[in-house]
């Protein structure tokens, strides 16, 4: 991962909770790593977030009060990440193992991508990781020009 920090403009809607203010943001924030946290400059004030990115949106929530604008009311910023771009690539391994038994990691969309790459990231041997790309090859189809 990059050391540099990314400044990035965003923007979206206000949703109060009883749990507090949410953020959401109007485009997924893709490419970069969740569940951390950053500032944004909104309101010209620097508010602590933390940074929650599921399949198909992302939300800010802030750490500490703020002005918080209206409950549905539009609101613009820049979001700043001190951790840098998640890795977007098949890792080796699994890039390996796909090509051994002829199977097309093509067919994995963004979203299963993601999920993926977590889902070995987050394996603590070397052996669950094993059975973990062996569970997501079996589960992609035959690779083009390969009858399984």
């Amino acid at each position: 991962m990059p050391s540099a920090p990314l400044n990035v403009p965003v923007e979206g809607t206000v949703a109060h909770r009883p749990e507090g203010p949410l953020l959401r943001l109007s485009r997924r924030l893709d490419g970069h790593d969740t569940f951390l946290t950053g500032s944004l400059d909104i309101a010209d004030q620097s508010v602590p977030v933390r940074i929650l990115t599921l399949d198909d949106v992302t939300v800010l929530r802030p750490t500490s009060g703020f002005r918080t604008p209206a409950d549905g009311e539009h609101w613009h910023g820049r979001l700043h990440l001190p951790h840098g771009l998640r890795p977007r690539s098949v890792p080796p391994d699994l890039n390996s193992v796909a090509d051994q038994e002829g199977r097309s990691l093509d067919a994995l969309d963004g979203a299963e991508l993601r999920y993926v790459l977590t889902f070995l990231s987050e394996a603590t041997t070397p052996d669950i990781r094993r059975v973990r790309i062996e569970a997501v090859v079996s589960a992609l189809p035959a690779a083009a020009g390969r009858n399984q």
